[in-house]
């Protein structure tokens, strides 16, 4: 972890731990040892149970919000809870062999404080279906669910390769049925990368534009009204191509996932399809435009006045998003759909001079919308 120094620390952590605090206060032989003033470290090199550093990362939550908003919004009776989180970069500590030299995941592992505070972020959701992104495989998954989340119903669980270099994939937990999953690992998307990125030469130049991750289709089995029979609800789970110069990318992709979309309802006129994740653009954008002139609608297209409350991601930007079609959008409790802040940095504090800090979860925050069998 990339520390700040002591008197910044003193600053802009206040809340997160009492030992933070006493250690800037109260020097004592004992800070010779550089853990004794970092919780995370701690935390870190310690047995590790979550409940010795909850309070801590409920603290963070609480105390570190910028974005997004406090407590979610309660769950009526009989809906279903639907979330696209980014949960930045959930590796496990098995290495894989297929990933080396820039992508070699061995010292990837996801911090343990980082991991307990996702699932505190879930835990207090009360997801449902839980839609992710930076995942690195359907084993590091499972292992976070078993650590974390055993006692939370997902008995369901789709992660399937997306065929991208660093290994990271797109998933789903599940308290629902779903189908076994499909991805398009590799499928061209038309057209070549241009010369440049930016101003300077583009490293992909000329070759042929695929999925840079592919997007993860999966089908719900959702339970009907009372005396009515289950519905399908179908969802593309993705995670764009980032990258300032990148747009063109991120456009073909898109281009790519509507007409797959469109495959669906020509075979199921009537099929809801929510299309959801990390889009790594905002609705202005042209890549996100695609969709919506494609009739999929933004959940927050009326809320913009909300400012930082449906903000999704730490740079301050609405870039994680839950678009959904007409038949989609008769089933979503739309104007209590919203964003849960989680702990961010302070914004003087750059990400490179600060990687983690306890209560840290991820730099994007989960996006939750409730679905209900009919709105009538």
């Amino acid at each position: 972890m990339r520390h700040l120094p002591l008197a910044i620390k003193s600053l802009t952590l206040i809340g997160l731990a009492s030992t933070t605090i006493i250690a800037c206060a109260a020097p004592s032989a004992s800070m010779n040892d550089p853990k004794h003033d970092d919780p995370v470290a701690q935390a870190e090199s310690h047995p590790q149970d979550a409940s010795d550093i909850m309070a801590d990362v409920v603290n963070a939550r609480e105390t570190m919000r910028r974005y997004g908003i406090a407590e979610p919004n309660p769950k009526p009776a009989g809906a279903v809870r639907l979330v696209a989180y980014n949960i930045e970069n959930l590796f496990d500590d098995v290495d894989d062999p297929t990933l080396s030299d820039r992508n070699e995941d061995i010292d990837d592992l996801k911090p343990f404080h980082q991991r307990v505070a996702v699932a505190e972020a879930i835990r207090l959701i009360d997801a449902d279906i839980l839609c992710m992104q930076e995942i690195e495989s359907l084993e590091a998954l499972e292992w976070f669910r078993d650590e974390f989340l055993g006692d939370m119903g997902y008995d369901y669980i789709v992660s399937l390769d997306a065929g991208n270099a660093r290994g990271i994939e797109n998933a789903v937990l599940s308290r629902y049925p779903l189908s076994e999953g499909k991805v398009w690992v590799g499928k061209l998307l038309g057209g070549i990368h241009p010369e440049l990125y930016g101003t300077r030469p583009n490293r992909q130049a000329g070759e042929k534009i695929a999925f840079r991750r592919s997007p993860l289709q999966v089908d719900v089995q959702m339970p009907g009204a009372e005396g009515q029979d289950p519905w399908t609800l179908s969802l593309f789970v993705e995670h764009h191509k980032s990258g300032r110069y990148n747009s063109y990318w991120r456009e073909a992709e898109a281009k790519m996932i509507v007409q797959l979309a469109n495959e669906i309802t020509d075979e199921h006129p009537d099929r809801a399809i929510i299309i959801l994740g990390d889009f790594n653009a905002q609705v202005t954008d042209e890549s996100v435009k695609i969709y919506l002139r494609s009739g999929f609608q933004d959940l927050f297209a009326n809320r913009s006045d909300e400012g930082a409350a449906i903000v999704t991601h730490e740079s301050s930007r609405r870039i994680d998003l839950i678009l959904s079609n007409d038949a989609a959008m008769g089933h979503l409790l739309v104007d209590q759909a919203f964003v849960l802040g989680t702990a961010a940095r302070p914004a003087e504090i750059n990400w490179r001079d600060l990687d983690t800090f306890m209560g840290y979860a991820s730099d994007h925050y989960p996006v939750v919308v409730d679905v209900v069998p009919s709105l009538e």
